[in-house]
């Protein structure tokens, strides 16, 4: 379980736990205890199988694939997938391929639904580049940390210069929000929209170069 678990619920119970010391009964209580166990399992964090190959691109996070274009950058076309998070899924954001973090720029913004396309460049977010190493190497990828209409709290654990590992916990996005990852324009899709996918686990493309089994 992810800190803000622990933090959250436990302070719940003690509210709980007053409650019904002040009050002699349980009713006042029932709330801050839905509450608590609410908040634990949102802040899940379940172990999640890396997938091993060359070239693999893994979902930053748990959810719905909403989204597949290309798009036009000051580098070139690109493929752009997005992922809607409802606040059903796991939160926790994790590294979508193994390598060094080149850029890591937060902006503030709006917060408009995740599911509307204007908010992958509207909202308040959390862009971050990763340059390939390792089964990784030789292309870049962008994935976007996206707040949305309940999310009020992007947080991303590491800086720029830093290495990561596919798969590896990153960060996390407090209550519903997206994820965007962008692509080489050669980059083989392994999903479509409406699949969903879990993060770390789902491959959702493979470059030219890559494994493709």
């Amino acid at each position: 379980m992810v800190r803000d678990g622990y933090i959250y619920g436990i302070s719940l119970l003690v509210v709980a736990a007053v409650l019904v010391w002040a009050t002699g009964g349980w009713f006042w209580a029932i709330v801050p205890l839905l509450l608590a166990a609410f908040f634990l399992w949102f802040f899940r964090d379940p172990h999640r199988t890396i997938p091993a190959g060359k070239g693999l691109v893994v979902s930053p996070g748990d959810g719905v694939v909403t989204e597949t274009v290309t798009i036009q950058t000051p580098q070139g076309p690109r493929r752009r997938i997005s992922v809607f998070l409802s606040v059903f899924n796991v939160h926790v954001n994790r590294a979508p391929i193994g390598g060094v973090l080149t850029r890591v720029h937060y902006q503030k913004g709006l917060y408009l639904n995740a599911m509307n396309p204007a908010s992958a460049e509207r909202n308040e977010q959390n862009a971050v580049t990763v340059r390939g190493q390792g089964s990784d190497e030789g292309f870049e990828v962008t994935f976007k940390q996206i707040a949305g209409l309940l999310a009020r709290r992007i947080v991303f654990n590491h800086s720029e210069g830093e290495t990561v590992e596919r798969g590896q916990r990153v960060g996390l996005i407090k209550f519903g929000s997206r994820v965007d990852v962008v692509l080489p324009a050669d980059a083989e899709l392994r999903v479509k929209v409406g699949d969903r996918v879990n993060g770390g686990s789902t491959v959702l493309a493979a470059m030219p170069q890559g494994d493709r089994g």
